[in-house]
Protein backbone atom coordinates (compact mmCIF):
# COMPACT_ATOMS: atom_id res chain seq x y z
CA UNK A 1 0.00 0.00 0.00
CA UNK A 2 1.17 3.52 -0.87
CA UNK A 3 -0.28 6.84 0.24
CA UNK A 4 -0.10 10.17 -1.59
CA UNK A 5 -0.15 13.30 0.59
CA UNK A 6 -1.11 16.48 -1.26
CA UNK A 7 -0.30 19.70 0.57
CA UNK A 8 -2.68 22.25 -0.92
CA UNK A 9 -1.62 25.36 0.96
CA UNK A 10 0.26 28.19 -0.76
CA UNK A 11 1.71 29.00 2.69
CA UNK A 12 4.64 26.79 3.71
CA UNK A 13 4.16 25.30 7.18
CA UNK A 14 0.66 26.71 7.42
CA UNK A 15 -1.99 25.15 9.62
CA UNK A 16 -3.28 22.70 7.01
CA UNK A 17 0.34 21.66 6.28
CA UNK A 18 0.91 21.02 9.98
CA UNK A 19 -2.20 18.86 10.25
CA UNK A 20 -1.23 16.83 7.19
CA UNK A 21 2.23 16.29 8.66
CA UNK A 22 0.57 14.99 11.85
CA UNK A 23 -1.56 12.62 9.76
CA UNK A 24 1.61 11.34 8.10
CA UNK A 25 3.03 10.49 11.51
CA UNK A 26 0.07 8.14 11.89
CA UNK A 27 0.68 6.73 8.42
CA UNK A 28 4.35 6.23 9.24
CA UNK A 29 3.49 4.45 12.50
CA UNK A 30 1.46 1.96 10.43
CA UNK A 31 4.52 1.25 8.30
CA UNK A 32 2.93 2.54 5.10
CA UNK A 33 5.01 4.17 2.36
CA UNK A 34 3.97 7.68 1.46
CA UNK A 35 4.98 10.50 -0.84
CA UNK A 36 4.46 14.22 -0.26
CA UNK A 37 3.40 16.62 -3.00
CA UNK A 38 3.47 20.37 -2.33
CA UNK A 39 1.23 21.98 -4.95
CA UNK A 40 2.80 25.38 -4.26
CA UNK A 41 6.04 24.04 -5.77
CA UNK A 42 4.52 22.66 -8.97
CA UNK A 43 4.30 24.48 -12.28
CA UNK A 44 0.81 23.50 -13.38
CA UNK A 45 -1.22 25.52 -15.84
CA UNK A 46 -4.95 26.01 -15.42
CA UNK A 47 -7.55 24.06 -17.43
CA UNK A 48 -8.37 25.75 -20.74
CA UNK A 49 -11.79 24.15 -21.06
CA UNK A 50 -10.90 22.91 -24.55
CA UNK A 51 -12.78 19.61 -23.94
CA UNK A 52 -10.32 17.56 -25.99
CA UNK A 53 -10.17 15.21 -22.99
CA UNK A 54 -13.85 14.36 -23.55
CA UNK A 55 -12.87 12.33 -26.59
CA UNK A 56 -9.39 11.04 -25.74
CA UNK A 57 -9.39 10.92 -21.93
CA UNK A 58 -6.09 12.79 -21.74
CA UNK A 59 -5.15 16.38 -21.10
CA UNK A 60 -3.21 17.97 -23.95
CA UNK A 61 -1.45 20.52 -21.73
CA UNK A 62 2.16 19.54 -21.15
CA UNK A 63 3.42 20.44 -17.67
CA UNK A 64 4.12 18.93 -14.26
CA UNK A 65 0.57 17.63 -14.02
CA UNK A 66 1.66 14.62 -16.10
CA UNK A 67 3.70 13.24 -13.18
CA UNK A 68 0.87 13.91 -10.76
CA UNK A 69 -1.60 12.04 -12.99
CA UNK A 70 0.65 8.97 -12.78
CA UNK A 71 0.75 9.19 -8.98
CA UNK A 72 -3.00 9.69 -8.68
CA UNK A 73 -3.50 6.55 -10.77
CA UNK A 74 -1.07 4.34 -8.89
CA UNK A 75 -1.48 5.18 -5.17
CA UNK A 76 -3.90 3.25 -2.95
CA UNK A 77 -4.62 6.03 -0.47
CA UNK A 78 -4.67 9.80 -0.61
CA UNK A 79 -4.87 12.59 1.95
CA UNK A 80 -5.39 16.13 0.71
CA UNK A 81 -5.06 19.22 2.90
CA UNK A 82 -6.07 22.79 2.18
CA UNK A 83 -6.83 26.06 3.88
CA UNK A 84 -10.31 27.36 3.17
CA UNK A 85 -10.55 30.54 1.11
CA UNK A 86 -14.02 31.94 0.46
CA UNK A 87 -15.55 28.55 1.40
CA UNK A 88 -13.40 26.65 -1.11
CA UNK A 89 -9.97 25.05 -1.46
CA UNK A 90 -6.83 27.03 -2.33
CA UNK A 91 -6.40 28.20 -5.93
CA UNK A 92 -3.31 26.01 -6.34
CA UNK A 93 -5.23 22.89 -5.32
CA UNK A 94 -8.26 23.87 -7.38
CA UNK A 95 -6.05 24.08 -10.47
CA UNK A 96 -5.05 20.43 -9.98
CA UNK A 97 -8.67 19.47 -9.43
CA UNK A 98 -9.79 21.30 -12.58
CA UNK A 99 -7.05 19.59 -14.57
CA UNK A 100 -8.52 16.26 -13.44
CA UNK A 101 -11.42 16.77 -15.84
CA UNK A 102 -9.71 14.30 -18.17
CA UNK A 103 -10.14 11.54 -15.55
CA UNK A 104 -13.79 12.44 -15.14
CA UNK A 105 -14.16 12.15 -18.92
CA UNK A 106 -12.29 8.86 -18.89
CA UNK A 107 -14.57 7.45 -16.21
CA UNK A 108 -17.96 8.80 -17.23
CA UNK A 109 -17.74 9.45 -20.97
CA UNK A 110 -15.24 6.82 -22.09
CA UNK A 111 -16.15 4.22 -19.40
CA UNK A 112 -12.53 3.57 -18.47
CA UNK A 113 -12.15 3.98 -14.71
CA UNK A 114 -9.31 3.12 -12.36
CA UNK A 115 -10.02 -0.13 -10.52
CA UNK A 116 -9.30 -1.29 -7.00
CA UNK A 117 -10.31 -0.25 -3.48
CA UNK A 118 -8.82 3.18 -2.93
CA UNK A 119 -9.53 5.54 -0.06
CA UNK A 120 -9.16 9.28 0.38
CA UNK A 121 -9.32 11.74 3.26
CA UNK A 122 -9.52 15.52 3.39
CA UNK A 123 -8.07 17.92 5.96
CA UNK A 124 -9.13 21.57 5.92
CA UNK A 125 -8.63 24.60 8.15
CA UNK A 126 -10.73 27.76 8.06
CA UNK A 127 -10.45 31.07 9.89
CA UNK A 128 -14.14 31.70 10.49
CA UNK A 129 -16.87 29.95 12.45
CA UNK A 130 -19.30 29.88 9.51
CA UNK A 131 -21.80 27.01 9.68
CA UNK A 132 -21.25 26.00 6.04
CA UNK A 133 -17.53 26.81 5.99
CA UNK A 134 -16.47 23.41 4.63
CA UNK A 135 -19.49 22.46 2.50
CA UNK A 136 -18.17 23.71 -0.85
CA UNK A 137 -14.67 22.34 -0.34
CA UNK A 138 -16.04 18.96 0.79
CA UNK A 139 -18.06 18.60 -2.41
CA UNK A 140 -15.11 19.67 -4.55
CA UNK A 141 -12.82 17.08 -2.94
CA UNK A 142 -15.48 14.35 -3.11
CA UNK A 143 -15.78 14.80 -6.87
CA UNK A 144 -12.01 15.08 -7.28
CA UNK A 145 -11.61 11.75 -5.48
CA UNK A 146 -14.42 10.22 -7.51
CA UNK A 147 -12.69 11.03 -10.82
CA UNK A 148 -9.75 8.86 -9.71
CA UNK A 149 -11.99 6.25 -8.07
CA UNK A 150 -11.02 7.12 -4.49
CA UNK A 151 -13.80 6.62 -1.94
CA UNK A 152 -14.24 9.70 0.29
CA UNK A 153 -13.36 7.93 3.53
CA UNK A 154 -12.67 10.52 6.22
CA UNK A 155 -12.28 14.22 6.93
CA UNK A 156 -10.90 16.58 9.53
CA UNK A 157 -12.21 20.14 9.56
CA UNK A 158 -10.93 22.77 11.99
CA UNK A 159 -12.63 26.16 12.35
CA UNK A 160 -11.52 29.45 13.81
CA UNK A 161 -7.79 29.01 13.10
CA UNK A 162 -6.01 31.69 11.07
CA UNK A 163 -2.54 32.73 12.22
CA UNK A 164 0.37 30.66 10.97
CA UNK A 165 1.16 27.93 13.49
CA UNK A 166 -1.94 28.62 15.57
CA UNK A 167 -3.00 24.98 15.14
CA UNK A 168 -0.20 23.90 17.50
CA UNK A 169 -2.34 25.12 20.41
CA UNK A 170 -5.18 22.79 19.37
CA UNK A 171 -3.98 19.44 20.70
CA UNK A 172 -7.32 17.80 19.91
CA UNK A 173 -6.98 18.67 16.21
CA UNK A 174 -3.37 17.44 16.13
CA UNK A 175 -4.39 14.13 17.70
CA UNK A 176 -7.35 13.82 15.31
CA UNK A 177 -5.01 14.30 12.36
CA UNK A 178 -2.66 11.61 13.67
CA UNK A 179 -5.60 9.21 14.13
CA UNK A 180 -6.92 10.01 10.63
CA UNK A 181 -3.54 8.96 9.23
CA UNK A 182 -3.63 5.67 11.10
CA UNK A 183 -7.28 4.98 10.26
CA UNK A 184 -6.93 5.41 6.51
CA UNK A 185 -4.08 2.91 6.45
CA UNK A 186 -5.75 0.31 8.64
CA UNK A 187 -8.99 0.21 6.65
Amino acid sequence: MKLLAIYGSPRENGNSDILLSEALKGVNDCGIQYEKIFVRNLDIKYCRGCRVCDTIGLCIISDEMKNLYEKLESFDRIIVSSPIYFYGVSAQLKTIIDRSQCYWARKYLLKNEISGKRLGAFIAVGATKGEKLFDGARLTIKYFFDAYNFEYFDELFVRNVDKKGEIFSNTEALESAYQLGKKICLK
